[in-house]
């Protein structure tokens, strides 16, 4: 089988069975071809002509090109994804990626916002609207319940239990998991119904003025107008909020294993940075305050 054709079965079944979003898609395909190129060039069209030593040599090709590891990394894993859908479906005998392991860098700690920039941004958006109900239950639900923004765009008035206090959110890989939700979510979202009631439990939970669905760069749009009023980080993303709860609820004693669960994480290690984020605001804090410090 050529590399071309394994590639072109592989995002088809992305595509079609696990049902991976348009973004996580593009993405695959964007490294998948450049790895393409990259066997084309030196004559591997055969995924036979495929060993270990070649991916290595592709690695050395990527860091030649000066790319920074999180990149490399990233082009990695898709690669490795590819090769593991080949040999679980009988196309290889091995795997040539199985042994490779990611280049070792500096995982750099995510920004984030205090616990006190939601509230000051609320009172913005009351102050600055007429009609605050669609910005504010954006917010309170990023940040609430620390949803990717993909998350948010997908829940429907179904995924919500307003009772029992919870989403039921499909989130990558088309996994679902239970999310809970605070009483200020729950009062955002009632005063976002009343003014734009759903007609069936199909709606989409939150909708923008026109009644379509959220997309990503819509919400993008609010949350960086927004944050840049409150707050000096350099990145004023939606994830930034995700990344403020999930550090919020530790400084506060939460479980670790509690907030992987609520962020849907596969492995407790991609949860673990925001301890580390926990320890940095505290070393901060100490050296703004202690006298000995």
């Amino acid at each position: 089988m050529t590399i071309e054709k394994l590639i072109n079965n592989f995002l088809s079944n992305l595509s079609n069975v696990s049902r991976y979003s348009e973004h996580t898609l593009k993405a695959y395909t964007n490294d998948l071809y450049d790895f393409k190129k990259h066997c084309l060039s030196k004559d591997r069209s055969e995924i036979s002509l495929i060993n270990e030593r070649f991916v290595k040599s592709y690695l050395i090709f990527l860091n030649e090109k000066e790319l920074d590891k999180k990149t490399i990394s990233r082009k990695l894993a898709a690669v490795r994804s590819l090769f593991k859908y080949a040999f679980q479906n009988d196309i290889i005998e091995e795997n040539p990626v199985l042994l490779i392991k990611n280049p070792k860098s500096k995982r750099k700690l995510p920004e984030i916002i205090s616990d006190t920039t939601i509230p000051e941004l609320l009172k913005n958006v009351e102050e600055m609207n007429e009609k605050p109900e669609l910005i504010s239950v954006i917010f309170e639900i990023l940040y609430g319940s620390a949803l990717r923004v993909s998350e948010l765009c997908d829940l429907k008035y179904k995924d919500y239990n307003k009772n029992k206090g919870q989403f039921l959110v499909t989130g990558k890989g088309n996994k679902t998991r239970i999310v809970p939700v605070g009483e200020k979510t729950i009062l955002a979202i009632s005063k976002y119904l009343e003014l734009n009631p759903v007609t069936s439990k199909n709606d989409y939970l939150i909708r923008t003025k026109k009644n379509d669905k959220l997309y990503p760069r819509f919400v993008y749009r609010i949350v960086n107008k927004y944050l840049s009023g409150v707050s000096d980080i350099k990145k004023k993303s939606p994830h930034i909020l995700r990344h403020s709860a999930a550090t919020h609820m530790l400084d506060n004693g939460a479980d670790l294993r509690a907030v992987k669960e609520i962020l849907g994480h596969e492995n407790l290690s991609t949860t673990q940075i925001y301890t580390h984020v926990s320890i940095e605001r505290l070393k901060t804090t100490y050296k703004k305050s202690h006298p000995k410090s």
